[in-house]
């Protein structure tokens, strides 16, 4: 298995200037990109074998990853359409 970091703008380059602009002026949006950052970094250290923990444990991080890369990616989309 090939480890990896999931960062936004990895995930997203096309909205690269949208993620920097959100980051600066919305507190709802840096706050959620910020725990996005800190899940994928814990998953990541999880997977590499950095930290020991329950297989349920990793699966919850993961889904709540997903779940917030979703809610970042529609919140992209809203701030795309009003431009």
């Amino acid at each position: 298995m090939s480890l990896e970091k999931h960062s936004l703008l990895k995930e997203f380059p096309d909205h690269h200037h949208t993620i920097r602009h959100l980051k600066m002026n919305d507190k709802h949006f840096e706050k959620l990109f910020d725990r996005y950052h800190e899940i994928d970094h814990e998953v990541f250290q999880i997977e590499r074998g950095t930290k020991a923990t329950e297989d349920s444990y990793l699966e919850g991080l993961k889904l709540e990853r997903v779940q917030l890369k979703d809610t970042l990616f529609a919140l992209l989309q809203k701030e795309e359409a009003t431009q």
